[in-house]
């Protein structure tokens, strides 16, 4: 089975670029940052429940190698198809370590420096009206997607998607505009239940607090929060390493 005969078995698509969650016009910046994103879903450090979070982690890989190749981007792009021999998509490749060097750790100060631009930033209302459109105005889904956002921004993040809605830059999807008073109180204590579980982690092991931002964020990955997750893949998205460029294999 080819490579998109599988992604459109896993994925319930064979189109590389929704795979990653970007679009076609795209730049390599953005599909790295796309696919970056996406492979923390299925990674299988933080998938340990998916039994199939292996193969589609290396399938993602697969399709960012892909897309990474200007010579093999332009023949997906023209006729639709791949190079199956390509060395790029050699079978016996160690997915997890061309995505660790793709995308190498980065430091607590950085999450912190980039929470502090990134808030009320054009980039993030752009975000959000994207998340906005994509889950069409659910707020438990644009919550749990939104980059550096906790409960206590949600005030912020429906005020800024009601302003988007009455300037008429997004539609007024009926899940936003006529949530229930019960779903909204089922996300508060949600987020009140995940607060009090972390404070509680800091008291018993005596983080200080730096290792208790590194709890939240554990905590947040343990509960498939995809909000941290978001934030991390955003930040090693963005200090990540160009792709080496691999050789090409020829079709026979």
């Amino acid at each position: 089975m080819g490579l998109l005969e599988q992604c459109d078995k896993l994925f319930t698509t064979s189109n590389l670029y929704e795979i990653l969650g970007v679009c076609k016009e795209a730049s390599d910046v953005e599909i790295r940052r796309g696919y970056y994103k996406v492979s923390l879903q299925v990674h299988p450090d933080r998938a340990p429940d998916d039994e199939l979070a292996t193969t589609k982690f290396q399938l993602l890989g697969k399709a960012y190698a892909v897309l990474a190749d200007k010579e093999q981007r332009a023949v997906y792009d023209e006729q639709g198809i791949v190079d199956e021999e390509s060395d790029t998509l050699d079978q016996d490749r160690n997915w997890e370590e061309h995505w660790r060097r793709l995308f190498p750790k980065i430091t607590i100060q950085e999450i912190l420096d980039f929470e502090k631009q990134y808030k009320g930033s054009d980039e993030e209302v752009e975000d959000l009206k994207r998340l906005y459109l994509l889950h069409e105005g659910d707020m438990d889904l644009v919550m749990e997607s939104a980059l550096c956002c906790t409960y206590e921004d949600e005030p912020r993040v429906h005020d800024i998607l009601q302003k988007a809605i009455d300037a008429k830059e997004v539609p007024a999807f009926k899940a936003f505009i006529h949530e229930s008073v019960k779903k909204k109180s089922n996300r508060k204590r949600k987020a009140e239940k995940e607060c009090k579980e972390a404070e509680e982690m800091q008291k018993e092991i005596g983080l200080n607090s730096e290792d208790s931002l590194v709890a939240m964020i554990k905590q947040r990955q343990k509960s498939k929060e995809h909000g941290f997750n978001s934030l991390i893949s955003d930040l090693e998205a963005k200090y990540c390493k160009k792709p080496a460029v691999g050789k090409r294999g020829k079709k026979k």
